[in-house]
C-alpha cells in the first residue's frame, strides 16, 4: 500500500490554499493603505518631484532653451531658475487649500522665468496647478479656463513676438505653450467629465432604487390591504355572527329547540369561516389557488333571515331580474352582508329597508336603518374599517359609496356601474 509523505495530503492543501489566501487578502490591504497613503500627501509628493525635476533640468542645462527669450542683458547661471520656481513649488504643496491663488501667482512666475532666466520647474508647476483648478471648476469654469489659456499663449506669442523680432519663433514659442496648455486642460477636463457622468449615474441608481424601494412599499400595502380586506369579508361575518347566536342562547332561559338552533348556526357560520381561511391560507402558502367564491345575490335573503334571527325587522322587496357582472353582484352583495352585522351591532332591535335596482345602467345598493340600540352583549366595537374598505373597493370599480347618519338613522348607499 503506498505512503503518503508525513505532512502533504488534503489537509494540508487546504491549509496551503487558506494561507495563500490570507497571504493575498493581507497583500491587498497593505496595497490599499500605501495608496490612501500617497492620495493624503500627493500635494507634498507632486511639490517634491517637480523640485527635483528643475533641480536635476538646471544641472544639465536645460533651461537655456529658451535663453533666446531672455531679456536679461547677460546670461546667467541656470540655477537661478530653480530659485524662481521655489515659490511655485510651495503654492504647489498648497494647492489643495489654495488652488486658485497658487494658479495665478505661478502664472506670474512662469512667464517671468520664460523671459530672464528660463527653466523648466515654474512651467511644470503651472502644468500641475492648471490641471488641478481645471478638475475642480464647473463646466462654466472650465470654459473660463479655456479662454484664459487661450489669451495666455496670445499674450506669450505677443512678447515673443516683441523681444525676439522673430514671427517663426513666435509661433514656434506659441505653439509648444498652446500644445502644453491645451493638453493639459484636455486631460483635466476628460477626467471632470468623466468623474461627472460617474456621480450622475450613482445618483440615477439611487433614485432607482429610491423608486423600487417606494414601489416595492406600495406593493406591500396593496397587498396587506387585500389581504384586510378578504379577512373581512371572508372571515368577520361569520365570527360575530356566532358570537351574537351564542350570547342570545346564553341569555335566554333553557329552550332545547332554541338552544339547538343556535347552536347549530354557530356550527355553520364557523364551519364557513374555517372553510374560507383555508382558503386563503392555500393562496398565501402556496402563491396560487383561488379563494372562496364571494357571495353573490342569491345569498342575501340567507343573510336577511339571519338579521331577523338577531332581532331586527327587515324589509326587502328582491333583487332585479336583468343579470349584472359578477364582479359587481358580488360587491353589491358584500355591502348588503357588511350593513345588516353593522345594523345587528350598532341598532339591536331596530327596522332595516333594503333596496337593490337597476337604475339607468347602475346597480343601486341601499340599506336604511332606524332606531335600535347597541348590542350590550356581545360586546363587539368597531373601528369603521369595514364600511372604508368597501368604499375603496366601489370606488375602485367606477362606482360611488356614501355612508352616514340620515335623519334619526344610519344610511348605507353604493351605485355600482353595471359594465364596470
Amino acid at each position: 500500500m503506498p505512503t503518503r509523505p508525513f505532512g502533504v495530503g488534503p489537509g494540508r492543501r487546504v491549509h496551503g490554499s487558506m494561507e495563500g489566501m490570507a497571504m493575498a487578502s493581507g497583500a491587498t490591504a497593505r496595497e490599499a493603505a500605501d495608496a490612501g497613503w500617497v492620495q493624503q500627501h500627493r500635494p507634498l509628493l507632486d511639490a517634491a518631484g517637480i523640485a527635483a525635476v528643475s533641480a536635476i533640468s538646471a544641472a544639465a542645462g536645460l533651461g537655456e532653451i529658451w535663453d533666446v527669450l531672455s531679456v536679461l542683458p547677460e546670461p546667467v547661471s541656470p540655477w537661478w531658475g530653480v530659485v524662481i520656481a521655489m515659490p511655485a513649488i510651495v503654492c504647489v504643496a498648497l494647492k489643495r487649500r489654495y488652488p486658485r491663488t497658487g494658479l495665478a501667482v505661478t502664472t506670474v512666475l512662469a512667464v517671468t522665468a520664460l523671459f530672464t532666466v528660463g527653466g523648466i520647474g515654474t512651467l511644470v508647476a503651472l502644468l500641475d496647478l492648471l490641471w488641478t483648478v481645471t478638475l475642480g471648476a464647473s463646466p462654466g469654469g472650465r470654459r473660463r479656463i479655456l479662454a484664459g489659456c487661450a489669451a495666455a499663449t496670445a499674450a506669450v506669442f505677443a512678447l515673443t513676438v516683441a523681444v525676439t523680432g522673430e514671427l517663426r519663433i513666435a509661433v514656434l514659442i506659441g505653439l509648444q505653450l498652446g500644445a502644453l496648455l491645451g493638453a493639459d486642460y484636455w486631460w483635466a477636463t476628460a477626467v471632470a467629465q468623466a468623474n461627472e457622468l460617474a456621480e450622475l449615474h450613482r445618483r440615477e441608481a439611487r433614485e432607482v432604487v429610491r423608486l423600487a424601494e417606494r414601489d416595492r412599499d406600495a406593493a406591500l400595502q396593496r397587498e396587506r390591504d387585500g389581504m384586510a380586506r378578504e379577512l373581512h369579508d371572508l372571515v368577520a361575518g361569520h365570527v360575530s355572527a356566532m358570537a351574537i347566536r351564542a350570547e342570545a342562547a346564553l341569555s335566554n332561559g333553557r329552550d332545547p329547540v332554541a338552544d339547538g338552533a343556535a347552536l347549530r348556526a354557530v356550527r355553520d357560520s364557523s364551519l364557513e369561516a374555517h372553510e374560507a381561511l383555508r382558503s386563503m391560507i392555500r393562496v398565501l402558502r402556496a402563491g396560487g389557488g383561488e379563494l372562496v367564491v364571494p357571495p353573490r345575490l342569491d345569498r342575501v335573503p340567507g343573510y336577511i333571515d339571519e338579521a331577523r334571527r338577531a332581532g331586527l325587522e327587515v324589509s326587502f322587496a328582491g333583487t332585479p331580474a336583468a343579470p349584472v357582472p359578477v364582479a359587481v353582484e358580488q360587491l353589491a352583495t358584500s355591502v348588503v352582508q357588511e350593513s345588516l352585522a353593522n345594523c345587528v351591532r350598532h341598532a339591536a332591535g331596530g327596522r332595516v329597508a333594503i333596496e337593490i335596482g337597476l337604475d339607468d345602467e347602475t346597480l343601486v345598493v341601499r340599506v336604511d336603518s332606524r332606531d335600535g340600540r347597541p348590542l350590550e352583549r356581545p360586546e363587539l366595537p368597531g373601528n369603521g374599517s369595514g364600511l372604508v374598505m368597501l368604499g375603496e373597493r366601489v370606488r375602485a370599480l367606477g362606482g360611488r359609496f356614501d355612508a352616514g347618519p340620515v335623519g334619526a338613522g344610519w344610511s348605507v348607499r353604493a351605485s355600482l356601474p353595471v359594465d364596470a
